[in-house]
């Protein structure tokens, strides 16, 4: 696993959506699929899936906000109907893996940000995007977002 340290601008076409972080694994996975079932209306997209997860602040946190969509290219001033344009530029640790992997790809993220002294941002969204492979298994990407 590569861990780093990165300044990343998302644009972002999505869907929010809101729910228990316990049923995130099953519930954000079927709304992505309602939401593709739309993806054809947005314009100017890359086709690359991505997620954005408010971040659990506390074991008192049950809940929070998410949103399914596609990167876009360049900026959108027509979105269509119940959804939203993102755009956001933040520091971030990175990582890259398969999506089989996704909970160890998050904690040994976690564990190396801690090592490395980055204080995480709570206050910024989680990304994950998605990248299909004909060949191999889908591979994900984290972006932890951090305070410098």
């Amino acid at each position: 696993m590569e861990f780093k340290q990165i300044k990343k601008n998302f644009k972002v076409v999505g869907m929010k959506n809101s729910g228990v972080f316990a049923d995130y694994e099953t519930e954000v996975p079927k709304f992505a699929q309602q939401f593709l079932r739309r993806a054809y209306e947005i314009k100017n997209s890359s086709e690359t899936e991505i997620a954005l997860y408010e971040p659990k602040r506390n074991d008192n946190h049950l809940e929070g906000q998410y949103y399914v969509g596609l990167i876009v290219n360049g900026t959108l001033n027509e979105v269509p109907t119940g959804m939203e344009y993102i755009e956001t530029t933040q520091d971030y640790v990175n990582v890259r893996g398969k999506i089989s992997d996704i909970g160890k790809l998050h904690k040994e993220l976690l564990k190396w940000a801690d090592e490395q002294g980055f204080q995480r941002d709570l206050e910024s969204y989680i990304v994950e995007t998605y990248h299909q492979n004909e060949n191999y298994e889908e591979k994900v990407e984290i972006y932890l977002p951090i305070l410098l």
